[in-house]
């Protein structure tokens, strides 16, 4: 059901006039009107996370994250500036280094949030040397994998496990480059909890990190999510899908 709330204010982003609802964040009204904001940890539907920090603005003089600040009248927002696609794109860089993203060699070729966002700012090429640390592969579940040398840290399957799932699968232990996902098992191994394929853990990842076996290639690369459509029309759609009700 669309929601139809009258607005509560206005605010501008790179000079466009955006309003919002009472609640809304900068994220929420911008997507509605139609303004992308690069991110990865936000998802609609989930509590903002403000971990990946792709999604910073600037208001006025500070610089906050989109996802978890609320929107307010009169709030001049500027969002597609040199300055933060520089700090967006070392960002991204710096996830690719921190982590086993190899495209072509990676089953989520096309459908990964990351690579598409690499695309969208433009990042070409590497400038650092990778040192990502050695973290660990775990195939025991017989439907999922879960390869934590591809994994984020955006803790969206976290959230989907705690919030929608009801069931805590998945956390995050270590401090600074040893941080990594962990499994609440007393084994730590993804085979000896209830995760399922109807899970929305199972299928949350924005990366190669948590993959459904048995599934690799049935779509074709080049005929992919983002193959076809840049990561920027695909989030627009799934924001104005998700404010009207449409996945309900």
């Amino acid at each position: 059901m669309t929601d139809t709330r009258a607005p509560a204010g206005k605010f501008t982003i790179d000079g466009k006039p955006v309003p919002f609802r009472e609640g809304e964040t900068i994220m929420e009204a911008a997507a509605a009107a139609g303004v992308y904001i690069p991110h990865l940890c936000y998802q609609p539907g989930f509590a903002p996370h403000g971990s990946c920090k792709l999604c910073t603005v600037e208001v006025g003089m500070r610089r906050v994250a989109a996802c978890t600040t609320k929107a307010a009248n009169g709030m001049v927002v500027a969002n597609n500036t040199t300055a933060l696609n520089d700090d967006r794109r070392a960002l991204t860089e710096m996830l690719f280094i921190e982590g086993n993203h190899l495209c072509p060699a990676c089953e989520k070729t096309g459908n990964c949030q990351l690579q598409a966002v690499g695309y969208f700012l433009g990042m070409t090429a590497l400038r650092f040397e990778h040192f990502y640390p050695p973290r660990s592969l775990d195939a025991s579940h017989p439907d999922i994998v879960l390869d934590r040398n591809r994994c984020i840290l955006c803790e969206l399957c976290v959230r989907a496990s705690r919030d929608v799932d009801g069931k805590n699968v998945f956390g995050i232990g270590g401090r600074g480059i040893h941080s990594h996902v962990i499994v609440n098992a007393a084994s730590g191994r993804l085979a000896d909890t209830d995760l399922t394929l109807d899970d929305a853990a199972a299928h949350v990842c924005p990366v190669g990190a948590i993959l459904v076996k048995r599934e690799a290639y049935k779509v074709p690369i080049g005929r992919r999510v983002y193959d076809g459509h840049p990561i920027s029309e695909v989030s627009l759609a799934d924001a104005r899908q998700k404010r009207e009700g449409g996945d309900d």
